[in-house]
């Protein structure tokens, strides 16, 4: 993908605010967007399906609002994996220190956490989303709910359709951020995918990220004593990655959590590739092996090789539990055999959970089928932004900065398309 062209807002001449412009989606790429072209002095119009904007936006920041985060800009960079090199320009354009300074020019206070995460000073996301849609009115953003685009008419027209029956919207521009196809209650449906392939765009399907992983079946001890159990201070490697430490979840189906979620590009496509995934769970990452086989060979008199590992190991609950699942009687009885399969515990992930479920989506529209400015290069005036482009990334704020950071470029892409005085896609 070519570099963008430096060319900020501010130098840019104002469009004449005959210009209407229609923002489909109003997730942080449309709200950004419509921010960009409303304070140029276009004429916005920005249509969402929900009852109100941002839902999704809204529900990350329940359990505190992790914005972007705070590491050093390459390492930043690099969290987005195979599309690092697309998404470099967009970051670029808007970096998480732009983004952070934004956030203070609405009024909200930020933090760096212990983790390098990065947080509103009050930990929430209403009071963000509050202070934005003020600027956004005062800025003449138009902001119509409860409308779902249905594609174009055989005209080019817009297909807008409300409570009060469909409708047809002309636009000098428009921009597409519908989201990818996690999370439909909130908006991201996905619905879009088959309105683009009429049109040409070779869409990639779209699949779960950050998500969870089935096995082919836990026993029902298991999941009736620990499904919901955390497993904490332990790592998972998945075979040709290096050894990742956190925490996860022991699910009725399988496993998930944020270990797990880090790692789930690579499954997915392992499992994609090879019907099947094994990651190798160390019960006990800040032990070598060496010092689990010597605790374990301990002796152990007539305790039982639970008590035995609790004493020596401390390790019991969930952690066990999974052992004996995953371990045949004769291997847990055996020390060495057993220190092993502590320290690289196999568990066989057969499928990702439902797509609904994810809290992201991998595929969409692939950067090859835009220009530098996030254009259609098969449908001219028309632009992408946000989770529908084919990009992903781990959670930890790196989903948010390049939602908002491809929503401003796309706008300013918006802005120079406007300058050049195109046509309507009706008139095209």
């Amino acid at each position: 993908m070519p570099a963008l062209l430096a060319c900020p807002v501010a130098a840019m001449p104002q469009p004449a605010s005959s210009f209407r412009v229609a923002i489909i989606g109003g997730g942080p790429a449309g709200l950004m967007a419509a921010e960009v072209l409303g304070q140029a002095g276009v004429s916005v119009d920005l249509y969402d399906a929900m009852p109100s904007v941002g839902r999704k936006f809204l529900l990350a920041g329940v359990g505190g609002m992790n914005i972007t985060h705070a590491e050093d800009y390459p390492a930043f960079v690099s969290r987005y994996g195979e599309r690092a090199g697309e998404l470099r320009p967009l970051l670029d354009a808007f970096t998480p220190a732009a983004l952070r300074e934004w956030i203070h020019g609405l009024g909200i206070d930020t933090f760096v956490g212990s983790s390098g995460r990065v947080f509103p000073t009050d930990m929430k996301a209403a009071p963000l989303l509050r202070a934005w849609l003020k600027r956004l009115r005062e800025n003449g953003v138009h902001i119509h709910t409860r409308q779902r685009w249905l594609g174009w008419d055989e005209h080019g027209a817009l297909r807008i359709a409300g409570p009060q029956g469909e409708s047809l919207i002309d636009a000098h521009a428009t921009l597409l951020a519908l989201g990818g196809g996690s999370w439909a209650r909130l908006g991201s449906d996905g619905a879009w995918v088959p309105l683009l392939a009429a049109r040409g765009i070779a869409i990639e399907p779209l699949q779960p990220a950050n998500c969870g992983f089935e096995v082919e079946g836990w026993s029902a001890h298991l999941r009736g004593k620990f499904a919901g159990a955390p497993l904490k201070t332990v790592s998972l490697t998945l075979p040709g990655s290096a050894p990742r430490k956190g925490e996860f979840v022991l699910t009725a189906t399988g496993i998930e959590g944020s270990l797990v979620y880090a790692l789930s590009a690579p499954i997915r496509e392992a499992i994609n590739r090879d019907g099947a995934a094994t990651v190798l769970l160390d019960l006990l990452p800040d032990r070598t092996l060496a010092q689990v086989a010597s605790a374990l060979a301990r002796p152990r008199g007539s305790q039982s090789m639970a008590k035995h590992l609790h004493r020596q190991l401390k390790l019991d609950g969930v952690k066990t539990a999974l052992l004996h699942e995953l371990t045949d009687a004769a291997s847990f009885q055996d020390p060495q055999t057993l220190a092993t399969a502590i320290k690289a515990l196999p568990i066989r992930l057969v499928r990702p959970r439902p797509l609904d479920e994810a809290i992201s989506s991998a595929g969409g529209v692939p950067f090859e089928a835009l220009d530098a400015d996030l254009m259609l290069q098969q449908v001219p005036g028309v632009f992408c932004a946000g989770e529908m482009l084919d990009w992903e990334a781990p959670t930890g704020g790196y989903l948010l900065t390049a939602c908002f950071a491809s929503g401003r470029v796309a706008a300013e892409g918006m802005l120079r398309w406007l300058r050049a005085d195109r046509p309507t896609a009706a008139q095209a």
